[in-house]
């Protein structure tokens, strides 16, 4: 029942319903805009599924270019699964529970799966406890599709849930995430979004390109270079049994739930059991095991927990520059891409914590193609612009966290305490949102700056500060009216904020500020 090979439960737009080797085979066309129904912080597991699942087809298959054709990627997918001519690893609904249904295994005689699922809402990977945000088990007229995606998620995404309740292997820790981190191509200069076509058959193409080169980096795995276990929900799953390494295709789809779909005249449901372990025995290796979407931290050899923390400019400039981060084979310019092709940076993740989710978190960074290929060959010097800038970025952030408190102790600098600087939260923290979006930019200019003479490279660093300086100030003005503050020490509290404000800057900046206040000495700190 609801076979992926060949009904069309996935409905793309602007096609239509189609089946997943029909949306495979339209994503090589690059004719689909989006797909109406996955939700946001479901699109990386099913961007990483798409292309781990065409890889695995084509590489088994000994093929090399993408097909345009239904058939042809239905072949291919047939190929993965040559044991089951009733095509049960691709049904979403199988009523023998030995063998296999899509991201689903075959269920042992002595385990019982007793926790019924009502809605895909509620068997994804989404941790809404609190029924705040995202309200729980909405989804009552769900579609095949919602169930798919949902599956997809939990699946290969979803980290520790309590006891008997484990998450996948590719994870740095049960309460971290799985990230996706990958170059995509943009179709020109003002695209800010990547096709979804364009980007999955670069990824595809690159796996098949440095599949032989990934194998012996990751060679302490021994992963096998052909016949490796690749679709994990196809093998038996005993419940005192765990797959290993070596039994696994590098580009393995894994799965870490027991799970079943059901259906009856009443619509679809699901229930899920319990496991003695992790599905995989790979906990000892921290996420780090050549996943091609994955930054592993060089020196402490473990994947990317994004915490409760975001994509913003401090930790791209770490990720992508430092040098402390291995980035993922898909993050680095693949051998076909031109030094004029437009790419993006794509790094998404759900934020998670201990039994809570932080948000999901997504960052699209536009790179012509200098940049991109620059990511490599001048790392070291972007990096080095970077911290400057950063650096920078603190002094205005502590300036105006400072000018701040200052209103909210009467305008006294002796009486400033600790509770006065917050006070001052809302305005940095809009602040730093404002020069996220500009840091970038700023980057790629003085690096350019840089490479031409001292002069450019010094005009662009004042730009730069001319920039924090307006944002910092149109910060401080949106805020100090809110701050507390006696009405009757109003006045000269702000006074002396502002000239505070200025004096520290102009401490830090000396040619930024065209005419010196009065006061001067007195309010640097």
């Amino acid at each position: 029942m609801f076979n992926l090979l060949t009904q069309p439960l996935i409905a793309a737009a602007p096609l239509g319903p189609l089946s997943l080797p029909g949306l495979l085979a339209a994503l090589s066309r690059d004719e689909v805009d989006s797909l109406p129904a996955l939700r946001p912080h479901q699109a990386p597991a099913w961007h990483m599924f798409l292309v781990q699942l065409g890889a695995l087809a084509m590489h088994r298959s000994g093929r090399t270019e993408l097909p345009r054709e239904e058939g042809d990627w239905c072949d291919l997918l047939r190929g993965l699964t040559p044991d089951f001519a009733d095509d049960a690893p691709w049904r979403l609904v199988v009523e023998d529970w030995t063998k296999p249904a899509f991201l689903q295994p075959p269920v042992p005689k002595a385990v019982k799966l007793e926790n019924t699922v009502p809605t895909p809402d509620a068997m994804d990977l989404l941790i809404t406890a609190k029924n705040h945000d995202l309200k729980q088990a909405v989804a009552q007229a769900a579609a095949p599709e919602d169930w798919i995606f949902a599956l997809v998620s939990l699946q290969t995404g979803e980290g520790y849930g309590g006891r008997s309740n484990y998450g996948i292997a590719r994870m740095n820790g049960g309460s971290s995430s799985r990230p996706m981190v990958t170059l995509a191509p943009l179709a020109g200069d003002k695209s800010m979004t990547p096709r979804s076509g364009a980007w999955f058959r670069r990824n595809v193409r690159t796996l098949l390109e440095t599949r032989h080169a990934e194998l012996q980096r990751h060679a302490q795995f021994a992963y096998p270079a052909t016949g490796g276990l690749g679709l994990i929900w196809i093998a038996p799953w005993p419940d005192d049994a765990q797959l290993h390494l070596r039994e696994l295709d590098i580009w393995f789809i894994e799965i870490c739930r027991r799970v079943r779909i059901c259906a009856d005249c009443e619509g679809i449901s699901a229930v899920k059991g319990l496991s003695k372990s992790t599905r995989i025995d790979a906990k000892a290796f921290n996420g780090a095991l050549g996943d091609p979407f994955a930054p592993i931290h060089r020196t402490e050899n473990k994947g990317l927990t994004l915490g409760d923390g975001d994509f913003d400019y401090s930790r791209l400039t770490t990720l992508l520059l430092s040098g402390d981060w291995e980035l993922p084979i898909l993050a680095r310019p693949a051998s076909f891409e031109r030094t004029g092709d437009t790419m993006a940076v794509v790094c998404m993740a759900l934020a998670r914590g201990n039994s809570r989710t932080d948000g999901f978190k997504s960052r699209i960074l536009p790179l012509d193609g200098r940049k991109a290929q620059s990511l490599g060959a001048r790392r070291q010097a972007l990096f080095e612009l970077a911290q400057a800038q950063i650096e920078d970025i603190d002094k205005f952030d502590k300036a105006l966290g400072y000018a701040l408190a200052m209103v909210a102790a009467g305008g006294d600098r002796d009486k400033i305490k600790k509770e006065h600087y917050r006070h001052a939260a809302g305005a940095r923290a809009a602040f730093d949102r404002t020069v996220d979006s500009e840091f970038f930019d700023h980057l790629w200019a003085r690096d350019a700056a840089q490479q031409q003479s001292a002069e450019a490279l010094k005009a662009e660093q004042t730009a730069f500060h001319q920039a924090l300086l307006k944002n910092a100030e149109a910060a401080f003005e949106a805020a100090v009216a809110a701050v507390p503050c006696a009405s009757l020490f109003r006045p000269r509290a702000e006074a002396r904020a502002r000239s505070a404000f200025a004096g520290r800057l102009r401490h830090e900046f000396p040619g930024l500020f065209a005419k010196a206040p009065a006061e001067d000495a007195n309010h640097v700190a």
